[in-house]
């Protein structure tokens, strides 16, 4: 479980490909502290360190991952939120989140509003997963509140300290991310459906 306050960035530094899985090797200053069969989201995806090595630590997503999330896009250089999952004894300065990527969207806009800026973002509204006005959503791990709801379009306000020590400073118009819904929101919405 995590809380979708991003501890640190990493960069991808290799990416190795084993049948269908991928490994990526991720660089951090978290790198040295994590140990093999922890769980860390990896912008917001629940991946398992399988090796660590001083500064670096590696991953593997298999295809089932790799089709649902962004992980997909990433390449050598890209820039990861990176969170250890909570500990139980700590505040929850987010909001619950599992880990698991609901879907992806694209950013359809990406504005400065002198002093923070606003990004929408555009999903599959098909799928069942909704956003509420003040409402959590988890964007590339982050938690952050709903702004201007939709059916199938969000937008969130980024703050200084969030656009610069998470990736928001690399999404642009067209970059894909990964969303996880509110898990409340989640239950209420299926339980209404039924």
């Amino acid at each position: 479980m995590f809380t979708g306050i991003i501890e640190t960035l990493g960069v991808v530094s290799n990416i190795e490909k084993e049948g269908t899985n991928i490994h990526f090797t991720i660089e951090s200053p978290i790198s040295t502290e994590l140990k093999i069969d922890q769980s860390v989201a990896h912008n917001g995806v629940c991946l398992t360190v399988v090796k660590t090595d001083s500064n670096k630590h590696t991953v593997t997503a298999i295809d089932e991952t790799l089709t649902k999330t962004n992980l997909g896009n990433w390449n050598v250089g890209t820039k990861v939120n990176l969170e250890r999952c909570m500990q139980m004894n700590g505040r929850l300065d987010g909001h619950i989140v599992q880990g698991h990527v609901d879907q992806t969207a694209v950013c359809t806009q990406a504005d400065t509003k002198d002093g923070s800026w606003e990004f929408s973002f555009k999903y599959d509204a098909s799928v069942g997963n909704v956003t509420v006005e003040k409402g959590s959503i988890t964007v590339n791990g982050t938690s952050l509140t709903v702004v201007n709801s939709k059916d199938d379009e969000f937008s969130v306000a980024i703050i200084p300290y969030t656009y610069e020590h998470t990736n928001f400073h690399t999404i642009k118009v067209g970059t894909t991310v990964n969303l996880e819904f509110d898990i409340i929101g989640k239950y209420v919405a299926r339980l209404m459906n039924r």
